[in-house]
């Protein structure tokens, strides 16, 4: 089963969340996709075991993966600067697959009840939940 990490701008999140998966489970074969080079190569540093970039990526993996991972952003059309397209984002909300989204009070989008819980907080769950997903026995 693959997990799909997909993030923007730095790839800061996706790196977070590939770390913490590694680090908990080394055998789940992650796949990065960042909009652009740089999160892509930020990805691939922390550990993906495959990385791409770009819109159609996006589109093509999300029909192949159990499990899609990212900031709240990649859900929404034009967010992260423009960085996730419509395309991108009708991918990842129409996919069969299951998602985990990092809250953030970003993307000119508001996550009600966020204060309550830190980045690290949010990406240590999405961590937890990822890894309860993927079977044990791949």
């Amino acid at each position: 089963m693959d997990v799909l990490i997909i993030d923007a701008q730095g790839g800061g999140i996706g790196k977070q969340l590939i770390t913490g998966i590694k680090k908990k489970r080394p055998e789940i074969n992650i796949v990065a996709v960042g909009s652009n080079s740089l999160a892509m190569q930020a990805m691939k540093k922390a550990g993906a075991d495959e990385a791409a970039t770009g819109e159609n990526s996006v589109i093509v993996c999300s029909k192949r993966v159990k499990v899609i991972a990212g900031p709240i952003g990649i859900v929404i059309a034009n967010s992260m600067l423009g960085e996730i397209t419509p395309g991108m984002a009708r991918a990842v909300g129409e996919s069969e697959a299951e998602r985990v989204l990092v809250p953030m009070n970003r993307c000119e989008t508001y996550v009600a009840g966020l204060k309550d819980t830190g980045a690290a907080e949010a990406l240590a769950d999405a961590v937890d939940k990822i890894c309860a997903i993927v079977p044990d026995d791949l």
